[in-house]
């Protein structure tokens, strides 16, 4: 894994940042005045964030059960070899299935974790039997169904 510079954050920024991940569509006079800030040195702030890849997107978090995609599954996924082919293959397959929201390359018991969200028990079933099991690299796959979901965040601790 390649090591990722850490970006000195003073407290200004991180009141920023707190703001941005409670509501990211705030306008920068709303987010200038929960930072402490006139707004044209919030916007300065915020534009050195996004350039220095603090800031990597903004987006909208939807209700999955409202679009039709309300549960999500852990998948953990044992590999045929542990090669750096294999896992490559793994990873370009995954890529490009949208009911994978998370992947995971592992260290311990299995190879890879993933987090997929599907309508219900039988898409994910039609999803596991016609793309995830097909992928050649994959030997095994163990479903994990949570029961409840207790935290689902996107906000990082700062």
């Amino acid at each position: 894994m390649a090591a990722v510079d850490t970006v000195k954050l003073d407290s200004i920024d991180r009141r920023i940042l707190h703001a941005l991940q409670r509501d990211g569509r705030l306008q920068n006079i709303e987010l200038a005045r929960a930072a402490g800030l006139s707004p044209s040195s919030c916007l300065r702030r915020v534009k050195l964030l996004e350039a220095r890849g603090v800031i990597k997107r903004y987006v909208a978090v939807l209700d999955g059960a409202k679009v039709g995609a309300g549960l999500s599954l852990f998948a953990r996924v044992w590999f045929k070899a542990q090669d750096a082919d294999t896992t490559n293959h793994f990873i370009a397959s995954v890529r490009d299935m949208a009911e994978v929201v998370e992947c995971h390359i592992m260290a311990g018991e299995c190879d890879a974790l993933l987090r997929i969200v599907t309508r219900d028990l039988a898409s994910y079933r039609k999803f596991h039997a016609e793309q995830l099991t097909r992928i050649a690299s994959v030997q095994s796959v163990k479903t994990e169904v949570p029961m409840e979901t207790v935290k689902l965040t996107h906000a990082l601790p700062l």
